[in-house]
């Protein structure tokens, strides 16, 4: 592997959250000390990652199946549905395990500053979800900063059209905070204590 395979390598890793420079340096040189442990399978469960994992065309979240796990199990609850901004939201309410409805991951939130408009978000096929099945209560788990306070409003004044009950969830998520950073704790504390808009 050539010096300038390994500085590729190291500028890729780099772009992930929460890792920089080092840590990515770091990240090559175990990778590389012990490939047989280390390297390899990493590439092959990448490799099996991009040609297996499918994003679910109900709720936005990744599976193997063409509809994910979520969607698919009967025992949820099908007439709630929980907006989340991202899959890694839905991920920390699934590892909560408190919620035992459906979702809908919007993919992003409306920010002018970032120039995310409506028509780049997932939000007609949550209406459509909401008009032609018979979902009763939507859950608002977007995050407490201004673009996601921004986007709540703007589904509140779509979703009042419909006979729904909204709620957002409350106690335990402070101003800014995001669901993948928050404990199982919290993340119960606020589903168990939302609030009706």
């Amino acid at each position: 592997m050539a010096k300038s395979d390994i500085d590729i390598l190291i500028k890729l890793i780099a772009k992930l959250p929460t890792l920089g420079t080092r840590s990515a340096r770091k990240i090559v040189l175990h990778l590389l000390k012990d490939r047989d442990t280390n390297l390899k399978p990493l590439i092959e469960a990448m490799q099996n990652l991009d040609e297996h994992v499918k994003t679910c065309p109900i709720c936005g979240n990744f599976d193997t199946s063409d509809v994910c796990a979520v969607c698919a199990d009967p025992k949820r609850d099908s007439k709630t549905v929980c907006v989340v901004q991202d899959v890694s939201d839905l991920w920390a309410m699934e590892r909560a395990g408190f919620y035992k409805g459906k979702y809908h991951v919007l993919g992003g939130v409306l920010s002018a500053l970032d120039g995310v408009l409506p028509q780049d978000l997932n939000f007609e096929p949550l209406l459509s979800r909401v008009k032609s099945q018979s979902v009763s209560e939507v859950i608002l788990a977007l995050p407490a900063t201004v673009e996601g306070q921004i986007t709540t409003q703007y589904l509140i004044n779509h979703l009042k059209a419909f006979n729904v009950k909204l709620s957002t969830l409350a106690l335990g998520l402070p101003i800014g905070a995001e669901l993948d950073y928050m404990d199982d704790g919290t993340i119960e504390m606020a589903l168990q204590s939302r609030k009706q808009l």
